[in-house]
């Protein structure tokens, strides 16, 4: 049974759906005035892992990501860039969209943008405001009011006295409590608005969220996730206007992935440490980047450096060399003892480190049965390797486009046409040359491999 650790509760949970058999699950995106970076990636990836193990075992899974594309970053970045609203976030979309392929994650079920769901979120402002839960400030912004939800701090552990002990911000006169926080913001000249009855504004940041998972999910439902600074405020905001706009529990389960880490630092823009997926796809495949991503727990703090980028790139040659060549089409028996560590690994709260071993172990069960010439047991082995593989969106390529590294074709066939003048040296007996072309191609990053008078290359 699949057992996840709750943030709310603060334990591993047994997993049971509310809807027997679906699960219903929202995880906050990106917010589209930049590139995504490695901290996007990770969650994408993280959720992504999620969904594709759940539709494994057979759960019909309804995955809801949302786009935010208005914000007061989008507005300020659209201001130094001079340029169009809209057109930026457009042009953020589609790059987001390009760099989520490239590491093979799958599309959302829905994927609902703020500024289409402005109907939704003056909705629930509205509710909000005629339940006592919040208030229009004299200078035209909506607030919610934290002392009128009880339960306030519940997914943080934050109490609202040490929250105020604590406050060092400078305290907004507008608001009745320095921990209220804006549900609507009254338009402020060049800024986008949208008519409400508070009049023109545009939604906060935190209310956006709360209206597009329960618009697409219903007001109640099984997991909500995101990265793990997300937590506080976001999601604790999150829980107080849902439950008390609708009078329903919001969320079952809480799920938070751990703080990407440059040389032991939290990645973070505003320490200029960060590195957008596009940066690291220009030296590595974006499998091995979703690979680096998997080979720590989704909830341990992830270090990254080019050399677990580099462990990550010669860990997949090996899952990859132990196919290549391989019949990876035979029936998978499913009750096999690989299949039966693997989804242990994975219901113990979507442990990926000890579900890769189990790879690993069929990798090298692959290459004895190859070796000892029982290609009908490497063949059975190499089509379960590829399913569970692919529960974790790996080993879903060609081994041999993997390992050639994505070659342009005009270099693949320079390559193939060095090895047949190699072969050629080597049927003359023309050591020299053969040697010679063997070094030429390591200089060009190409590795030959020698076996049964054919050769096989891949990168290095």
């Amino acid at each position: 049974m699949l057992h996840i650790y709750n943030s709310l509760t603060r334990k591993k949970e047994a997993f049971t759906p509310i809807e027997p058999g679906k699960v219903r699950m929202y995880v906050c995106g990106m917010t589209v005035y930049d590139l995504c970076h490695l901290g996007h990636a990770r969650v994408l990836v993280v959720f992504d892992t999620v969904v594709r193990y759940m539709r494994y075992t057979g759960l019909d899974v309804t995955y809801v990501r949302n786009i935010t594309d208005v914000d007061d970053k989008i507005i300020n970045r659209a201001n130094e860039n001079a340029e169009d609203i809209a057109a930026l976030t457009e042009r953020y979309i589609e790059a987001m969209h390009e760099d989520i392929a490239e590491l093979n994650v799958l599309p959302p079920s829905e994927e609902p943008r703020a500024t289409a769901s402005m109907d939704d979120i003056i909705a629930m402002v509205q509710k909000l405001v005629d339940k006592g839960h919040a208030y229009q400030a004299k200078n035209g912004d909506v607030y919610y009011d934290v002392s009128t939800f009880e339960q306030y701090g519940q997914l943080s552990g934050k109490q609202l006295e040490d929250l105020r002990a604590g406050e060092r911000v400078a305290v907004d006169e507008h608001k009745d409590d320095p921990l209220d926080f804006v549900l609507w913001k009254a338009a402020k000249p060049g800024e986008p608005s949208w008519d409400s009855p508070w009049g023109p504004g545009r939604p906060g940041w935190h209310i956006e969220c709360s209206a597009m998972s329960t618009c697409c999910l219903g007001n109640h439902f099984d997991i909500h996730g995101g990265g793990q600074d997300l937590q506080f405020p976001h999601h604790e905001n999150e829980i107080a206007q849902s439950e008390a706009a609708t009078g329903e529990r919001f969320v079952n389960l809480w799920m938070h992935n751990g703080f990407v880490r440059i040389n032991d630092e939290k990645m973070s823009k505003s320490l200029g440490n960060f590195f957008t997926v596009r940066e690291i796809l220009k030296h590595y495949q974006g499998e091995e980047i979703r690979y680096f991503v998997l080979a720590s727990h989704y909830r341990s703090p992830l270090n990254f450096s080019d050399q677990l980028l580099d462990s990550a790139r010669a860990a997949l040659t090996r899952l990859y060399n132990s196919l290549r060549g391989i019949d990876a089409t035979a029936a998978v028996v499913g009750d096999d003892d690989y299949t039966a560590r693997f989804e242990k690994a994975m219901n113990d709260d979507f442990n990926t480190p000890e579900a890769i071993a189990v790879l690993f172990d069929l990798a090298n069960h692959i290459n004895r049965a190859r070796d000892s010439g029982d290609l009908s047991e490497a063949s059975r082995l190499a089509a379960m390797l590829k399913q569970l593989g692919n529960v974790l969106g790996l080993l879903e390529a060609d081994p041999d486009v993997y390992l050639q590294g994505g070659a342009g074709a005009d270099d693949s066939e320079q390559i193939e046409a060095m090895i047949q003048q190699r072969l050629q040296a080597r049927a003359d007996k023309n050591w020299a040359e053969a040697d010679r072309i063997r070094d030429e191609l390591h200089a060009m990053g190409v590795e030959l491999e020698d076996k049964g008078g054919e050769t096989v290359w891949r990168r290095k």
